[in-house]
Order: structure tokens, then sequence, then C-alpha cells
């Protein structure tokens, strides 16, 4: 099926074919007039020679023209249908014609360098409506990719990456070492203050709870105001007790507390016995069941989250991107020393493709001339010069009149009748 632009070319073919041809019937009508008169108008001679040469001319050129694309009249007259005969040839050549000439290294090279690419694409990005223009593209883009995605294959990637780089390390070793540097530079002491300000903060807001919690477990004889005694008690001592923890650094609980740190970070890297009990623990809370539906849980929360962000040309994701890629066009534009390393960055990777790969960039001319059958590529390469070719046959319709008409003349002046 023929595009828009081969359909007009064909259009125009067709005109000169027939232009060409009339012209060669206009000079076989006068050269039949001429001939039947010149006897009784000698001057007629000159008209007949001129036709007479347009003839030969219209008809060399036209076999000339016709031999290149089929068999004149039919007739298999050797080196004729040249196109169609050699037409892997043709491809061949031609392949190698576009390697040699437009992909060897200094062509691409210098042309590439003698191009500012960083300048002329930052100068593009830069502009708000290309980068949206862009953002826009990539977001359909990424979408139409995601769609494709299977929800299963990526629940078991995710699983697989889970596995590998969260569940199956040992955890013991690592959080020790974490746990050793927190304590070495007193980061837990604010861990502990707010620990017990919470705790003071519930207990002043909950006496009842643990008023409660102390006079259930006197004796039943105990009178109720001794066990009301009691919780207060209790209850006071509790809080000047936290209240003591609080505001002492150097209070009994905290050395307490960070002498039993410093020990289990050290048994956490050293001490198989409660490494393995991590590992247990780890284990039971990351069964095969639960880590699936993290890894699936994961999955559809960022795809959930991922298609509503690209969807929205308002989203936060897409307005940032925007921003970035005019950003980054305004530095490419604005900063020489940033545009010569991605220019000579673009020019030394298109010299690395274009050598290493240019054999096989050359090859797809000379295969796809190589898959057209013998009528197509003759049509093609007809739509494509032939109406150019068709001058050729006027012109030597032109000339032959004028060479007939010129050897006639001579002659005639050098050997009189």
């Amino acid at each position: 099926m023929l595009s828009p632009a081969d359909e007009q070319r064909r259009i125009a073919l067709r005109r000169m074919k027939a232009i060409a041809a009339a012209l060669l019937v206009v000079m076989a009508v006068v050269f039949a007039v001429s001939f039947a008169l010149q006897g009784r108008y000698p001057w007629l001679g000159y008209v007949r020679a001129a036709a007479e040469g347009g003839m030969v001319g219209a008809l060399a050129d036209w076999f000339a023209v016709t031999a290149l694309f089929r068999y004149p009249l039919g007739l298999r007259i050797p080196h004729t249908a040249i196109i169609p005969n050699r037409k892997n040839e043709i491809g061949a050549s031609l392949g190698e014609f576009v390697e040699t000439n437009f992909l060897a290294d200094d062509v691409v090279t210098g042309k590439l360098r003698s191009i500012d690419i960083a300048a002329g694409v930052g100068s593009w990005v830069a502009r708000p409506a290309n980068a949206r223009r862009l953002v826009t593209e990539a977001s359909t883009a990424l979408t139409g990719i995601a769609s494709l995605l299977d929800d299963d294959d990526m629940r078991d990637a995710i699983e697989a990456i889970a596995r590998r780089h969260l569940i199956d390390p040992e955890w013991g070793p690592p959080i020790g070492r974490l746990g050793a540097r927190i304590l070495s530079s007193g980061g837990h002491h604010e861990a502990v203050d707010l620990a017990l300000d919470r705790l003071d903060a519930w207990l002043a807001a909950n006496p009842e709870a643990f008023g409660v919690a102390v006079s259930d477990r006197l004796p039943g004889w105990v009178p109720s105001f001794a066990k009301r005694v009691v919780d207060d008690r209790a209850y006071h001592e509790a809080r000047t007790f936290v209240a003591a923890v609080r505001y002492d650094p150097d209070h009994t609980l905290r050395r307490a507390l960070d002498d039993y740190l410093g020990e289990l970070v050290e048994r956490l890297q050293n001490d198989p016995a409660t490494i393995a009990k991590l590992e247990q623990a780890k284990g039971r809370a990351f069964d095969d069941p639960r880590v699936r539906e993290l890894a699936e849980s994961v999955w559809q929360g960022v795809r959930t989250a991922a298609l509503g962000a690209l969807a929205d040309p308002d989203s936060e994701l897409r307005k940032r991107a925007e921003a970035a890629l005019v950003d980054a066009g305004s530095r490419l534009a604005s900063d020489p020393a940033l545009g010569a390393k991605v220019n000579g960055w673009v020019t030394d990777a298109a010299a690395h493709l274009v050598s290493t790969y240019r054999h096989d960039i050359a090859g797809v001319i000379t295969d796809t001339v190589t898959s057209w059958d013998a009528r197509e590529t003759t049509e093609k390469i007809e739509l494509q010069v032939g109406k150019d070719l068709q001058f050729i046959r006027i012109n030597g319709t032109v000339v032959g009149a004028l060479a007939g008409l010129a050897i006639f003349t001579i002659a005639t002046a050098l050997i009189p009748a």
C-alpha cells in the first residue's frame, strides 16, 4: 500500500511519462507529414531530419530508461531490467556506500563536534512547555509498562529481593554494631528521655489504673482505707522515682540500663546463642505467608501510588519532574563547562556505538532491500527517481531533433544534390 507521498509521486511520474510519450508522437506526426510533402516543398527536408532525429533520440532514451526498471516491450534483451535483476547487489552496494561515507568515525565525530548538542537540548528542555511534554510522554510510557507487568511476577521479585537483602542475612551483628555506635555517641539517651516523659505523662493521666493494680494484690482482710493509703503512696513513689530518673542523668537506673544495653549489643555481635535467638524470632515474625503478604502489599501500594501520580498532571511527582527538567536544561544551556562535558559524552558514546555497530546499521539497508521482491523494489525506486528520468526522454527528443537538423544541414551544405 502506497503512502500519500508515494501516491503523489506516482501521479507526477504518470504525468511526465505522458508528456514524454506525447512528444514522441508529435515527432512521429511531423516526420510523416514532412516526409510525404518534402518532394513538393524541399525545405521540409530540414523538418523531416529534425523530426527523425527527435524520434531516434526519444526511442533511444525510452529504451535506456525502461531498461533500468523492466524488459523493454517484454523482450528479454541482455543487460535490461537492471534493478529487479540486480536488486540484492544494489542493496549491498547501497549499504556499503552508507557505511563507508556516512558512518565513518571521522564523519560522525566531526559532525557531532560541530554541533553544540548540550546547548540545543538544554534550551529546548528549559522551556516549561517542552519539559511538561517530556514528562507527559514519559508518564504515558511508564503507565503502559506498569500495565504490562504481571502482579504475581512482581510480588515474587519483591519477595526474592526482601529475602536476599533483608531476611536471609543475620540481623544480630549489624544490629549490634549499630547499637554500639548509638551507645558510644549517647544517642540512646534521647530515646530513654522520651520513654520516661511518656511514662510520667501516662502516670499523671491514669492514677486509678496504677492504684487498682496495687490494691488488688493486698490481702482481703486489709481495710479499704488502708488500701487507698497504699495505693496513693505507691502512686506518688512511682511518680517520684520516674521524676528522679528523668532529671538525674547519672541515676542508677540509667547506668544499669547503659550496662544492659552495652552487654546486649556485645552479645548480638559475638554470642552465637543470642544471635540464634534473634534469628529464630525473625523467622517466626517473617514466615513465608507473611513475607508474601508484605511483598504483595508493597507492590500494590507502590503500583497504585505511582500510577496515580503519573496519571495526574498536577501531581507532586510530575511537577517535581518538570521542575527538575527545566533546571537541568537551564544548566546545560548556560554552563559552558557542563555543556562541554555532555557534548564530549554524547560524542564518545555515539562514536563508540557507530564504531561497534556500523556494519549492523548499514546491514539494515542491505537486508531491507534484499527482503523486497523485484517488483516492489522496482516500484519503490522508480517512484523516487522516475519523474526525473522522464526528463531524459524529453531532453533526448529535443537533443535528437537538433542533432538530426544539424547533421542534415551540414550534409546538404557539403554534398549538394
